[in-house]
Parts: structure tokens; sequence; C-alpha cells
């Protein structure tokens, strides 16, 4: 079972508990996708695109355009359970929508949350929690022992999902871009890999 780590990932301590939760999983013996380790860092690559000349609009918009391919692509098609880490004054945006994402199609969702702070009067959203069944663990141990229970009672899923014709171009540029990542050595082949990408997706070789 891999399982995508939805979650917020601007400063340190953010990208370490999105860590930890990733290899207390991956010592349970799940696979996970992280998506600073796995794919890229947003603002690493955004620097790297500035400095090989892009104008700072379009280094942006090209960053954009392939983290949501990526992250799309990895909920949708190749992860079978998400984690949200729902801490902070509120969830993190991207993370909220990827487990819709990831409810939408099917997948198990665990629901994280270890801060007290709450926006709703004392509650979360009640959009997001019940993309996790209305349920939420407040430990990364407990993570774990939620997809091991999923994974028990999971079914294999039968016949091939047909999905938008609005989404299969971005999950194909998702698998295009997952597939050019695997080749890359250093931030700088990163980089050049989401703008070729990006030029193909627009026709520009």
């Amino acid at each position: 079972m891999r399982i995508y780590c939805a979650g917020p990932l601007y400063n340190r301590a953010e990208r370490e508990e999105m860590a930890e939760i990733a290899q207390t999983l991956e010592a349970a013996g799940f696979h996970t996708f992280l998506p600073h380790r796995d794919g890229f860092l947003a603002s690493d690559v955004h620097r790297e695109l500035l400095r090989g000349g892009y104008d700072p609009r379009e280094a942006a918009h090209i960053v954009g355009r392939a983290v949501f391919w990526l992250d799309t692509f990895e909920v949708v098609t190749r992860c079978q359970g998400l984690v949200m880490n729902m801490n902070g004054r509120v969830p993190d945006e991207g993370a909220a929508a990827e487990a819709a994402m990831a409810w939408t199609t099917g997948k198990s969702i665990v629901l994280y949350k270890s801060d007290s702070r709450n926006s709703i009067h004392g509650s979360d959203n009640e959009m997001l929690l019940g993309l996790g069944g209305f349920v939420k663990v407040t430990t990364i141990p407990e993570i774990a022992c939620a997809f091991a229970q999923f994974s028990r009672v999971r079914r294999r899923a039968t016949g091939t999902p047909v999905f938008p014709a609005s989404v299969r171009p971005i999950l194909e540029q998702g698998r295009r871009l997952s597939g050019a990542l695997t080749e890359c050595d250093s931030l700088a082949d990163i980089a050049a890999a989401i703008a070729r990408v990006a030029r193909q997706a627009e026709g520009r070789g």
C-alpha cells in the first residue's frame, strides 16, 4: 500500500513532522510519497529557475503547474491511501485539496491532528472531517495503526477507473514529470526537467 503524505511544508518544523510521519509508515511496512522528498520543494525549484534566467512570473507559473501535475498524479493514480496532517492554525490548503481528490477516488484516508487549535467553535471544518469518516488520530504511531486496519479490510479494485476529459491531461503531465524526475541527480536537473515538461505541455518542444 502506497500512502500520500499531505500536509504543510513551509518551514523546517513542518517538514520534519511530515518526514516523521513518512518514516513511521515506512517502518510499519508501507510505501510513501512525501512531496518535498520524493518530488521537489517548490521554493527551491523557483529559485533555480530564476538563476537560469527565467522571469519571476514565468518561473512561478511553471512551478505551480508542476506541483499540481505531480501531486494530482500521485494522489489519483499511484497511491492507495492518504494521510492528512491537519496541524496549524488552519489546515494546509494544498493538503485539503489532495485529501478531497483522494476521497473522491475512493482512497483510504487518515486525518492526523496533534495541534489543540480549532478553527470553528472548538471543532474542525466538517467538510474536512467527513473525508476521514469524522475520525482523527492524535499521535503519529496511530496513523500507521489506522492504515494497518485499512489494509486488512481493503479489497482490490476491479476495472480501470475512467476519469473526466479535463483530468486525463493533468494525469498524463504528472506521469511524464514523475518519470523525468527519476533521472535527476541535482536541483538543477530537477528544474530543467520541470521546465522541459512545461514546454512540452505548451507545445514548445
